[in-house]
């Protein structure tokens, strides 16, 4: 069996050199006579590892000096309710309701204060992204969060909002490195690695310095402090070590590429094929509205469940693996990830066409 394109939302396809180079250092990191993943994190190899990581991740994003970066656990999930137990000063909070993650968030928030849902697409089984330009911002809100890219629905802020002047916290774990971003305009951005970055069990958090102090609410665990974190320089325990590790190589792996700006390139002619070939299908169709697609993720319907189902079928015997829509909304669904090969989009276009070919 060759290699797949795997369409997976993740944990999704890393780039191929990446893995071989991990491959060759399985047994014997740089020769150390051992694997990084039975290490110590405490050794120098090792510090030389995370280190590194934080180096090249500050030089892709141009992350200013008064942010740290973190390298935690828990995935973006642990995210909703340590956003809130760091933050949330006056018990109020901000959500913008994109999808079901920042839904999820809003309702994890609601256990430490007040959740103020002030612009939702859920209306429309959130296949756009309601306008931002003049929200009701809290005035007693301590922050103003996001989903920046909807894996599910295939949605992507391509504005950000207008948060009046309040910390804007973004969750962007499905566009994590697929162009560049301004940092500054954030006071968190954060992501689960598992989809565009890494093997799953890392999620990386960038902070401004100025919301990493010791006021937490009461009874927030030592470990859901960014103080904790950002003290230790993510090292307080026992690191993800080896994912932390494969994430520093896909990183020189991106500067090695071009950096961000070369990224974002690719990932519109990706995206162009694939939405190219949506709007011109007779049988096939895009759930996004077209001025919120995301690059990174693609949802499309026939029409007919039985007809999805036998396209995800067909297109797994092809080698074309796990387009199968979420569960939650059905039909298929592309995640084009920066390391899905211009290639990988190629098959499944050309698939596509046999199969309406075929089918209509």
């Amino acid at each position: 069996m060759g290699r797949v394109y795997n369409f997976s939302a993740g944990p999704a396809v890393l780039p191929e050199e990446v893995l071989r180079e991990a491959a060759d250092e399985m047994m014997d990191y740089q020769g150390t006579g051992m694997s990084v993943m039975e290490m110590s994190h405490r050794s120098k190899a090792y510090d030389e590892i995370i280190k590194g990581a934080e180096a090249d991740l500050r030089e892709l994003m141009g992350i200013p000096d008064n942010y740290k970066v973190l390298f935690l656990q828990g995935g973006a999930s642990q995210q909703f309710a340590m956003i809130p137990m760091n933050l949330m000063k006056n018990r109020s909070a901000d959500y913008i309701i994109t999808g079901q993650w920042a839904k999820k968030a809003a309702q994890e928030a609601e256990k430490y204060g007040k959740v103020n849902r002030i612009a939702s697409s859920e209306d429309q089984t959130f296949s756009y992204i309601p306008d931002c330009s003049d929200l009701p911002v809290s005035e007693d809100a301590d922050y103003v969060y996001i989903c920046e890219n909807n894996t599910i629905y295939g949605t992507k802020f391509q504005t950000l909002p207008d948060t009046k002047g309040k910390t804007l916290v973004a969750d962007v774990s499905s566009c994590f490195l697929s162009e560049p971003i301004d940092v500054a305009k954030y006071g968190i951005v954060y992501g689960g690695v598992q989809k565009n970055i890494g093997p799953a069990g890392v999620v990386i958090v960038i902070i401004r310095e100025d919301l990493i102090t010791e006021d937490v609410l009461p009874g927030t665990p030592t470990m859901l402090t960014y103080k904790t974190h950002a003290d230790a320089k993510s090292l307080y325990n026992t690191p993800p070590a080896y994912g932390i590790y494969i994430c520093g190589k896909v990183f020189k792996w991106l500067k090695k590429m071009g950096g961000l700006k070369v990224m974002k390139e690719r990932n519109e002619k990706k995206a162009k094929l694939l939405y190219d070939f949506l709007d011109q299908s007779k049988l096939f169709k895009g759930t996004v509205a077209a001025k919120d697609r995301s690059l990174m993720n693609v949802p499309f319907v026939t029409g007919d469940a039985d007809l999805d189902a036998k396209f995800v079928k067909e297109a797994k015997a092809a080698g074309l693996e796990n387009l199968k829509g979420h569960r939650s909304v059905g039909g298929m669904r592309a995640s084009i990830y920066n390391a899905m090969p211009y290639e990988g989009v190629e098959a499944l276009v050309a698939f596509m066409k046999k199969f309406e070919e075929e089918n209509l």
